[in-house]
C-alpha cells in the first residue's frame, strides 16, 4: 500500500511539473514576437542597411534624429524639436535628455552612457568615411557640414534647400552608433550592435536564428505613460521555403508574416483580395498603399526601331487589361496603374487620365506604325525574372492581339539589374521601391543628369522642360506648389511612353488574432516598440 501510494504521489507530482512547465512556456510564449526572414540577414549595422530585411531589424535596435509615423509624418524621435532657418538650407536639432546607449561593458562602471549631438556628428562622418563603404553615403549627398554645437544640438548646413530632407533623415542610415563599440568591434559591429532602440541585441546564429530582447532603458513611453516596449523579446528564424514559412504562419508557430507569394495565395485569399472565410476565425489580415511601382521600363535609346517609335510605346500602354491582371494573377492586391509613375499613397499621386485599356486604339496604333515604316512583322522583347515571368506573359498574350510580336526573356535577377544598368535591354520589367516618403524620390530617376549606367535614369528619358521643372521644384518650400510640379513632370514621363505602369503595389500583413498593435505604413517599416500579444 504504501508503495502505491507513493507512486501515485509520484505521478501527481509529474504531473504538476508538467503542467506548470506548460503554464510557464506559455507565459513566455506571450512575451516573444516570431516572424521569418525568406534570406539571410548579413549585417546589423545601420550604416548599411539597404534592404528591406535590414531596415526592418535595424530599426528594432536603433534611432536616430527623427522618425516617421504610420501616415509618414516626420515626428521626433532622439531630437524632441527643431528649426528651419538659412531659407531652408540649416537645420538644428535639438536632442532629449536621458537617452543611454544600450548596456555594455565598454561603457565603464555602470555600463551606461548617454547619447550627446557628437554622437550624430561621429555617425555622419562615419556614413561618408570612404573607408567604412556605406551604401547610404548618398543620404548626405546635399549636405555641406554638420557639427555638434554642444552636447544637446546638432547642426546640419546644406548646400541648397532639399524640402525632402527631414525625411531622409529618418532613415535607418542616420541611426546614432557609439564609437567605442565600433572602435572595440571594428567591422564585426555588424554582429555586436549597440544602439539606443526599443530592443538590444542577444544572439545570431546566422541563416538560423536572430534574437533581440527587451531594453529596459528605452526611453519612449505609450499614451498612458506605460514604457515602451511590452514584448520581452523578437525571435527571427531564417526558413528559405515561403511555402514552410506559410505553414508554420497557419500551425500558429509564426506571429506575423509579410507579403504573399503564389504558392499560396488561392489558399489565402479570394480573386477581390479578401482573406477566404475558413481563414478569417484565425488569423487577421491589413493593408495599405505600398510606395512602390512596377513597371515595364523601355529603353529610348536601344537600336530595335520599335521602342523608339511612340506608337509603338503607347500601343503597348494601351493594348492590356490591368485591372483584370490584377484580379486573376495577383488575388486584387494592388492598385491598377492606370494613372502616373507616382505611386498611390503619396499626397502627390497624379489623377490624370493615363493609360486605360483600348485594345482598338492600340490596333490602330500599330497599324499606323506597319503603314508608315513598311514592317509588317513588328517585334519587341520584354526582359523580366520568372518572379513576374505570369505577368509578362499575360501581357504577351494581349498586346499580340494588337499585331504586334512580344517575346518574353527570363533571366535571373542579377543578370537582369546588370544588364538593365548597361543598357542592353529594350523593355525590361523593373520596380521602383522609396526609400523616403516624398514624390521627387519617383522623379529625380528621369533627370538627364542621371543617366545609367552612372545613374537610375534606365530608359536614358531626356527633356529640357522636365529637367527646369525638376530643378525649380528642389528648390520649392511650399508643398501645395511642389506637388503641382511633380504632377506636370509625372505627366511629361508618361507622354513619352518610355514607362508602362502595371500597378502600383500595396503592402499586406497577416497576423495571429492575439496580436494588437502592429501598424501598416506604405513604406512598410515594421515598428515592434507598440506591440503587444495577448
Amino acid at each position: 500500500m504504501v508503495l502505491r501510494s507513493n507512486y501515485w504521489l509520484l505521478v501527481i507530482g509529474c504531473l504538476l511539473v508538467i503542467s506548470c512547465t506548460s503554464e510557464e512556456t506559455k507565459k513566455r510564449d506571450l512575451k516573444v514576437f516570431r516572424y521569418n526572414e525568406h534570406a539571410n540577414i548579413t549585417t546589423l549595422d545601420p550604416a548599411f542597411a539597404k534592404d528591406l530585411r535590414t531596415v526592418w531589424v535595424t530599426n528594432q535596435l536603433f534611432n536616430g534624429l527623427v522618425q516617421l509615423d504610420d501616415k509618414l509624418e516626420v515626428q521626433p524621435d532622439i531630437a524632441k524639436s527643431w528649426e528651419i532657418t538659412n531659407e531652408g538650407k540649416t537645420y538644428e536639432f535639438y536632442l532629449k535628455k536621458g537617452i543611454y546607449f544600450h548596456k555594455h561593458s565598454l561603457f565603464g562602471k555602470d555600463s551606461t552612457r548617454i547619447v550627446t549631438a557628437k554622437d550624430f556628428e561621429y555617425s555622419f562622418n562615419r556614413l561618408i568615411d570612404p573607408k567604412v563603404t556605406s551604401p547610404g553615403k548618398w543620404v548626405l549627398e546635399f549636405v555641406d557640414d554638420f557639427k555638434a554645437k554642444n552636447d544637446s544640438t546638432f547642426v546640419i548646413n546644406l548646400k541648397q534647400s532639399f524640402p525632402p530632407f527631414l525625411s531622409l533623415m529618418s532613415m535607418k542610415y542616420c541611426s546614432v552608433v557609439p564609437k567605442e563599440a565600433v572602435d572595440f568591434f571594428g567591422n564585426n559591429f555588424r554582429a555586436n550592435p549597440i544602439g539606443t532602440g526599443p530592443f538590444k541585441f542577444k544572439l545570431w546564429v546566422e541563416n538560423t536564428k536572430l534574437v533581440f530582447r527587451k531594453n529596459e532603458l528605452y526611453y519612449e513611453k505609450d499614451e498612458k505613460g506605460n514604457s515602451l516596449p511590452y514584448l520581452e523579446a523578437v525571435a527571427i528564424t531564417f526558413l528559405p521555403d515561403k511555402q514552410s514559412e506559410f505553414l508554420q504562419f497557419i500551425q500558429g508557430n509564426l506571429d506575423f508574416m509579410s507579403s504573399i507569394d503564389a504558392s499560396y495565395k488561392d489558399d489565402l485569399l479570394t480573386t477581390e483580395g479578401e482573406l477566404k472565410e475558413h481563414h478569417r476565425d484565425k488569423i487577421n489580415m491589413i493593408s495599405s498603399p505600398y510606395l512602390n511601382t512596377e513597371y515595364l521600363g523601355v529603353y529610348l535609346d536601344a537600336e530595335e526601331k520599335e521602342v523608339s517609335s511612340i506608337k509603338i510605346r503607347k500601343a503597348i500602354n494601351y493594348g492590356f487589361d490591368r485591372v483584370k491582371m490584377l484580379k486573376f494573377l495577383r488575388n486584387g492586391i494592388g492598385t491598377p496603374a492606370v494613372n502616373g509613375f507616382i505611386p498611390k499613397g503619396l499626397p502627390s499621386f497624379n489623377e490624370m487620365k493615363g493609360y486605360t485599356y483600348q485594345p482598338e486604339k492600340a490596333k490602330k496604333l500599330v497599324q499606323e506604325y506597319i503603314k508608315e515604316t513598311g514592317n509588317e512583322n513588328p517585334s519587341i522583347t520584354i526582359s523580366t525574372n520568372s518572379q513576374y515571368l505570369d505577368l509578362c506573359e499575360y501581357i504577351q498574350r494581349e498586346v499580340g492581339k494588337t499585331g504586334l510580336h512580344v517575346n518574353v526573356d527570363v533571366m535571373p535577377p542579377s543578370t537582369l539589374r546588370q544588364t538593365k544598368v548597361n543598357g542592353k535591354l529594350s523593355i525590361f520589367r523593373g520596380s521602383w521601391v522609396a526609400d523616403y516618403p516624398d514624390a521627387e524620390n519617383y522623379l529625380f530617376i528621369f533627370h538627364s543628369k542621371n543617366f545609367s549606367p552612372n545613374g537610375p535614369n534606365y530608359v536614358h528619358y531626356s527633356s529640357k522642360e522636365f529637367d527646369d521643372l525638376y530643378e525649380a521644384s528642389i528648390k520649392i518650400n511650399d508643398n501645395l506648389k511642389r506637388r503641382k510640379l511633380y504632377q506636370k513632370m509625372d505627366s511629361l514621363v508618361m507622354s513619352s511612353g518610355a514607362i508602362i505602369p502595371l500597378y502600383y503595389d500595396e503592402v499586406v500583413r497577416f497576423t495571429q488574432k492575439n496580436i494588437i498593435g502592429l501598424g501598416i505604413n506604405p513604406v512598410n517599416m515594421l515598428s515592434l516598440k507598440s506591440v503587444k500579444k495577448k
